[in-house]
């Protein structure tokens, strides 16, 4: 692994699973009770905006309750010693990564702790609920904040950032993702027909898995730290 430099990980709802923060869907088809149609695309929030703000106001309070675990703290250690380059993308929204102290991180579907400004398209950093129709710090515009959240229907963020690591990777890592929501899907398939090596980890094999060169199977909090090992003793 002495030949490894640049680094691209993707991580998914299966990495903060293991801190109490729900994945994205449960069996029914439902996202913590609701239809995903009405608590995370454009039209769910045009047609009830009332009933997505509760809903994102609610996952935003408890983060306060959630802690990283040590999944988190390996990568966040990778971060810090990893002397090649290096990207998390995670398609998570809450904060743990931050948290645990990672740095060179990318939320592609946005994030609960920031805000889109509809008025003037500014991005804040937002603590507190959304449902009140707050006024907007940047332009005083009252009621057009929305949680900074990328819905189905929308396009994820810095794609031409992600784009440009994949090529460039040597190693493309999958952690706790399913690997059903594209484009994140796709990724896995970028990096190898660029030449870089595949690694997932994860509970069970992804839906891509066949794409990958290595699979781990086991719990996030357990394989992550034991790989960062290996990898930082290698290098």
């Amino acid at each position: 692994m002495s030949d490894i430099r640049n680094i691209v990980i993707l991580t998914g709802a299966g990495i903060s699973a293991e801190s109490g923060v729900a994945t994205f869907r449960g069996p029914d088809g439902l996202w913590e009770g609701h239809r995903v149609e009405d608590v995370a695309t454009p039209e769910g929030f045009a047609r009830d905006p009332a009933l997505v703000q509760r809903f994102y106001d609610a996952r935003r309070a408890r983060l306060h309750e959630v802690q990283p675990n040590a999944a988190h703290a390996a990568l966040a250690r990778l971060d810090s010693e990893w002397k090649g380059d290096l990207l998390i993308v995670t398609q998570n929204v809450d904060d743990l990564h931050e948290r645990a102290g990672a740095k060179r991180l990318l939320h592609m579907h946005g994030e609960l702790k920031s805000a889109w400004c509809r008025a003037c398209d500014a991005r804040l950093p937002w603590e507190d609920d959304l449902g009140s129709g707050p006024a907007c710090p940047d332009c005083g515009v009252d009621g057009k904040l929305r949680p900074d959240i990328v819905w189905f229907g929308e396009m994820p963020y810095e794609m031409e950032r992600i784009d440009r690591a994949l090529m460039e990777a040597d190693l493309f890592v999958s952690i706790g993702t399913s690997g059903a929501v594209y484009p994140a899907a796709g990724y896995v398939q970028t990096a190898r027909y660029c030449g870089a090596r595949t690694l997932e980890m994860n509970l069970e094999p992804s839906q891509g898995s066949i794409f990958f060169h290595e699979t781990r199977l086991g719990r996030a909090g357990e394989l992550v730290p034991d790989w960062v090992e290996e990898v930082l003793e290698a290098n």
